[in-house]
């Protein structure tokens, strides 16, 4: 765990931040927007010497960040309390800790495999005193192999800048129930991601359900349809090597880390 004492100051809410949930239907309870702005806070002071995020302008991280990771509260609403959530690739905390803050009727595993940014996200865990959330320094492929703790457990896979869709689905559909969802953030080539996704997303045991538009992307859900077969998750690395379905192109490969899109939004 990463120390982040002392505390500094909560950022403030942006006038754009607070028409923008307004708009999306967001009731804050008190407290809310306090916890929110400490952890942007202990995002962009821990940023300056571990690399979290592109995005140091505490303005657009309100929108790019917090108010992104909102968008998936109407899904979300689907899941009674108590559901459990998985944020695979969680890196600087983004969706889940912001979820875990305005919905904590849901219990949430945030999962990282850089060592470095999983200390970060349990610090902060600790620090705003999120009961309902912990941080898994793993490899998505790792838990979804471990069919005592993690396999098909989870009412939700939620997922945000890791990568091609195609690649995603590999990481989080095996970890997600049967009858239960997959929402992947994305941006204006969902389409085209979803599309390359389709032989994968079938493969195991999902179907596109729909794409829901939001002010500064688009969420694809996909349903869990019936089990994930035993083959998958594939051995580590090897969803991103050669992504399902997808036929390598000749002398281009997938940027580590996902793609130039998803880099925009970290």
């Amino acid at each position: 765990m990463l120390d982040l004492h002392p505390l500094p100051e909560p950022l403030p809410s942006t006038p754009e931040f607070l028409a923008a949930t307004t708009a999306l239907g967001i009731d804050f309870e008190p407290g809310d927007l306090e916890r929110l702005g400490l952890y942007l806070a202990l995002l962009l002071r821990t940023n300056q010497t571990h690399n979290l995020t592109a995005i140091t302008d505490p303005a657009t991280a309100w929108m790019r960040h917090l108010f992104d990771a909102l968008t998936l509260l109407p899904p979300l609403a689907e899941l009674e309390d108590g559901s459990e959530v998985i944020d695979v690739g969680s890196g600087g905390g983004v969706p889940g800790v912001p979820l875990a803050i305005v919905r904590p009727g849901l219990r949430y595993t945030l999962v990282e495999p850089t060592g470095k940014k999983a200390a970060f996200l349990t610090g902060v865990i600790a620090a705003l005193g999120l009961t309902n959330a912990r941080a898994l320094n793993a490899r998505a492929e790792r838990l979804g192999r471990d069919r005592r703790l993690h396999r098909e457990r989870y009412a939700a896979g939620i997922v945000r800048a890791v990568g091609p869709l195609s690649v995603i689905a590999e990481l989080v559909l095996p970890l997600v129930s049967p009858g239960r969802w997959m929402f992947a953030v994305k941006g204006q080539k969902a389409d085209e991601e979803l599309h390359q996704a389709a032989h994968a997303i079938r493969t195991l045991g999902g179907r596109h359900e729909s794409t829901i538009d939001t002010p500064t992307g688009r969420i694809i859900v996909i349903a869990k349809v019936r089990p994930t077969p035993g083959l998958y998750p594939r051995a580590d690395g090897e969803p991103k090597r050669r992504p399902l379905g997808v036929k390598p192109e000749h002398g281009q490969g997938q940027r580590p880390g996902g793609s130039p899109e998803d880099a925009q939004n970290t």
